[in-house]
């Protein structure tokens, strides 16, 4: 395939907010699901999730055009690879979230480094999840997206085997379920607001969810996990909540960070493009190794490991 064209790259760029409404709309109607059959004609298939027939026509064939569903023939839609990651756990999810909450509060976007979430919407965005429950299982649910990945990394690092790990924002416990999953003698906390949806029973009897605020205290254990919870903060909150943790861990402890580390260079880079999601919803930041050295030793840890993706320290 050639490269696109300087003009090309700039169309892309320009478009980006249509395809994301678009890739919004049609993850809410759960056009994906309703092709998992095989082909289907534009009318039935409008009837069925509920769609003008004709809009809905024009929002597959512009998806297609990149790869997002296909026209086998005119007016008949079947799913591609890239359409079938819609019914994948969270996927839709994050189309909905993109497309919709996200997408209105990037668009007052600008230069003056302050978020514009609060702007938008009268309120800071956790906030806003715990007074519209809908929109925070949404989000819950978009969050347990890369999951297995996230579990296969935390599982492959050495555990001594009767550590108690408390998962600091663990949400829904699913990250912490599939780690203790996988080692049978540990045991684990979730903790996280009270208002985060959760089915306390499937977490099962070696895992407890306890609530709370990480600025205010945190339960003891020997292993502390954040999984992407420090890129929703700034430097001054996020080294609060590392401050809250090194308060409550004894000597010994181990910090696991589930984070980016964002690499020097041109390569493409999602965590940079997140990178300015967090400074839109929050305030918040995705974090060179520089950055994160400072924010972490700052806090009174020692690093023992720092790579795009995990990162470990300890307590002296």
């Amino acid at each position: 395939m050639s490269e696109p064209s300087p003009e090309g790259r700039i169309w892309d760029l320009l478009r980006g907010a249509l395809g994301t409404r678009a890739l919004a709309i049609v993850a809410d109607l759960r056009v994906a699901d309703a092709l998992a059959e095989g082909p289907r004609g534009i009318e039935e298939l409008a009837r069925e999730v509920g769609a003008d027939a004709e809009t809905l026509h024009r929002l597959l064939r512009a998806l297609a055009s990149d790869g997002v569903f296909a026209e086998n023939e005119p007016g008949v839609f079947r799913n591609t690879d890239p359409s079938e990651v819609l019914r994948q756990s969270g996927w839709d999810d994050f189309a909905h979230l993109f497309g919709g909450v996200w997408l209105r509060a990037i668009e007052p976007l600008g230069a003056t480094g302050e978020p514009t979430f609060p702007r938008v919407f009268d309120t800071d965005f956790w906030s806003w999840l715990a007074d519209h429950p809908g929109e925070r299982a949404a989000f819950d649910r978009a969050m347990e997206q890369g999951k297995e990945r996230r579990i296969e990394r935390l599982a492959g690092l050495e555990w001594r085997g009767d550590e108690t790990v408390v998962d600091v924002g663990g949400g829904n416990g699913a990250n912490l379920a599939g780690l203790l999953e996988r080692h049978p003698r540990l045991s684990g906390i979730v903790f996280d607001l009270p208002e985060t949806v959760r089915d306390e029973e499937a977490l099962g009897d070696r895992v407890t969810f306890v609530e709370g605020n990480f600025f205010d205290t945190v339960p003891a254990g020997d292993v502390y996990v954040l999984s992407t919870i420090l890129h929703d903060w700034d430097d001054e909150r996020a080294a609060a909540i590392l401050g809250t943790i090194r308060a409550a861990a004894p000597s010994g402890a181990r910090l696991v960070l589930i984070e980016s580390v964002i690499q020097p260079g041109n390569e493409p880079d999602g965590s940079k493009w997140l990178d300015l999601l967090m400074l839109t919803l929050f305030g918040g930041r995705e974090r060179d190794e520089a950055q994160w050295r400072e924010l972490i030793e700052g806090a009174g840890f020692e690093i023992e490991r720092l790579e795009d993706g995990l990162i470990q320290a300890k307590c002296p």
